[in-house]
C-alpha cells in the first residue's frame, strides 16, 4: 500500500501545504508580471509623428536623418515622418492633432498651443531688381527702373513660392517701409518656375524667402541676371521697426557675395527681414519627451552634418515668455537647465511604489497567515498534546509507556517543524515546542529514574 493509503491524515496536510505553496508562488508571479509590465511600459521609446514636406525637400532630408540617427541609438524619443505637400499643409494637420510635431514657418497661422522645439533655419527676405548693368544681349526696355523699395509703388513682384505668407510678408515690408501694398502688383512662380519668372519682362522686382544659403534664391539672382542684368539688391532699411512691431520677424543681414563670388552678388552686405523655419510640438507633449527629444537633435547634429547639412543651422528656440512664438516648457527646461532631475519627476511615483509594495507585502503576510491558519491550529494542538505529554509522563508506570510517549513526540515535533517550513508559525513559536520538549525529556528523565528506583526497592525487599 501506497503512504497515502496507510497514513492518510499525514498526506492530507502535505497536500494542502503543497497547494498552499503553488498559491503564493502563483501570486508572486503575478506581481512579478505586474512591475515587469510597468517598467517596460514606462522605459519604452516614444514616437512621435512629424508633418514635413514638400517630398525631396532639405526639411524633409533632416528629419529622416533624424529619424534615422535616433533609431539607430535606441534613443527614448523616436521621429515618424508624415510627408505632406508643404508647410501650409503640415500645420493643417498639426492644427487637427493628427501630428504631434510640424516643420514650419514661425509667420505661419499656428494655433494657439503650439510651442517651438528647434530652429531648423533662419529664412530670410531677398529683394531684386533687374537695374544694374544689363547684361550681353539685355534690351533697355526690360531693364528695371527699381532702385529701392520706394520705387515699387505702381510696380509688379514676382515672389517664389506658392505660401500666402510670403505675400504677407511683402506687404509688411511695403507698408512699414511708406509704399501702399495695393498699388504694388504680385505674380506667384513656383520653386520649379525660375526659368519662366526670369523670361517674364514684365516685372519690375523678385522676392525669394528661404535660408541664406538657399540654391533655389541663388538660380533666380543667376537666371534673372542672365536675362535682365545685374540685379540690384533692394535694402530694407526698416528691418529693425518691422522687428519691434512684428515680433515673428527679426532683423538680419545678408553678407555680401553670398550667392555668388564673380560677380560678387551682392557687392556689400544688404539689411533685410528673417523669419525663423521652426520644429513646432503640441503643449499637450509632456516637457520631459520634449527635453529628450531637444537633447538627441543636439546629440546627433554633427553626425548627421554629412548627409544632411542643413543640420548644422539648427539653432535653440528663444525661451523668454513673452516672446512671440514661445518656447515649448520641455525646450525650455532644458535650455535653461531647468530640468528636474529623475528624483524630481518621479519621487511621488517611487514613494508610491514603496507604499503599494509596503501594503502588498502586509496583504500577503496576512493572506499567508489566512492560508496557513489550519496548520497554525495544528501547530496549536501539538503543542497542547505535548503539554499533555509532560504531564501523563509522571503517571507513567512502565519504561515501555514512556518510549511510546517519546514515539509521539517525535511525531508531535516533526508536524511542528513542517509547520515552521510552511511558514505557518514564526521562529518564536518554534522556540515554545523547544522548550515544551525539554520539559517532556526532563519528565522522561526523572520518571526512568523513579521507575529505576522502585524497582531497586522491589528487589531488595524480595531479596530480604
Amino acid at each position: 500500500m501506497s503512504e497515502q493509503s496507510e497514513n492518510p491524515g499525514v498526506a492530507r496536510p502535505r497536500l494542502k501545504r503543497r497547494n498552499s505553496s503553488l498559491l503564493i508562488l502563483a501570486a508572486g508571479i503575478f506581481l512579478f508580471g505586474i512591475l515587469a509590465s510597468t517598467l517596460y511600459y514606462g522605459l519604452r521609446p516614444v514616437t512621435l509623428r512629424i508633418a514635413v514636406g514638400p517630398p525631396g525637400s532639405d526639411d524633409l532630408k533632416l528629419v529622416q536623418a533624424l529619424t534615422q540617427a535616433f533609431a539607430r541609438d535606441g534613443s527614448a524619443v523616436r521621429l515618424r515622418p508624415v510627408t505632406t505637400q508643404g508647410a501650409t499643409e503640415s500645420i493643417a494637420l498639426f492644427a487637427e492633432n493628427k501630428v504631434d510635431l510640424a516643420v514650419a514657418r514661425g509667420d505661419l497661422n499656428l494655433p494657439a498651443g503650439a510651442g517651438s522645439v528647434a530652429i531648423v533655419r533662419k529664412n530670410v527676405v531677398v529683394l531684386w531688381a533687374p537695374s544694374g548693368a544689363p547684361a550681353k544681349g539685355v534690351k533697355r526696355s526690360s531693364v528695371s527702373k527699381v532702385k529701392s523699395i520706394d520705387d515699387l509703388a505702381g510696380r509688379k513682384i514676382g515672389v517664389i513660392g506658392r505660401t500666402e505668407a510670403n505675400v504677407t510678408l511683402l506687404r509688411v515690408i511695403l507698408t512699414e517701409s511708406g509704399v501702399n501694398p495695393d498699388k504694388v502688383a504680385v505674380s506667384h512662380f513656383a520653386v520649379n518656375q525660375i526659368a519662366d519668372l526670369a523670361r517674364d519682362t514684365s516685372l519690375d522686382a523678385y522676392m525669394a524667402v528661404g535660408p541664406v544659403d538657399s540654391k533655389i534664391t541663388a538660380d533666380a539672382i543667376a537666371a534673372t541676371a542672365a536675362t535682365r542684368g545685374e540685379p540690384k539688391f533692394l535694402p530694407i532699411d526698416v528691418s529693425e521697426a518691422i522687428a519691434q512691431k512684428h515680433p515673428l520677424y527679426e532683423s538680419e543681414e545678408i553678407p555680401g557675395s553670398i550667392f555668388s563670388s564673380s560677380p560678387a552678388r551682392p557687392e556689400d552686405k544688404i539689411e533685410t527681414v528673417s523669419v525663423n523655419h521652426l520644429i513646432v510640438a503640441q503643449h499637450r507633449l509632456h516637457e520631459a519627451i520634449v527635453g529628450a527629444l531637444l537633447r538627441q537633435i543636439f546629440t546627433v547634429r554633427p553626425q548627421i552634418a554629412h548627409d544632411a547639412p542643413s543640420a548644422a543651422k539648427i539653432e535653440k528656440p528663444d525661451t523668454d515668455k513673452d516672446a512671440a512664438l514661445p518656447a515649448h516648457p520641455g525646450a525650455a527646461a532644458y535650455i535653461d537647465g531647468t530640468e528636474r532631475t529623475f528624483l524630481d519627476k518621479y519621487s511621488d511615483y517611487i514613494w508610491g511604489g514603496i507604499l503599494l509594495l509596503s501594503g502588498l507585502g502586509s496583504a500577503g503576510a496576512w493572506l499567508r497567515h489566512y492560508l496557513k491558519r489550519n496548520e497554525r491550529e495544528q501547530y496549536v494542538t501539538h503543542r497542547d498534546n505535548l503539554l499533555v505529554l509532560v504531564s501523563k509522563v509522571r503517571g507513567a508506570e512502565t519504561t515501555d509507556d514512556l518510549a511510546a510517549m517519546q514515539v509521539q513526540a517525535d511525531d508531535l515535533l516533526r508536524e511542528a517543524l513542517n509547520c515552521y517550513d510552511d511558514g505557518a508559525i514564526e521562529e518564536g513559536d518554534l522556540s515554545v515546542i523547544g522548550l515544551t520538549l525539554e520539559q517532556f525529556h526532563h519528565a522522561v528523565a526523572d520518571r526512568r529514574a523513579a521507575l529505576g528506583s522502585d524497582k531497586t526497592g522491589l528487589a531488595r525487599m524480595r531479596a530480604g
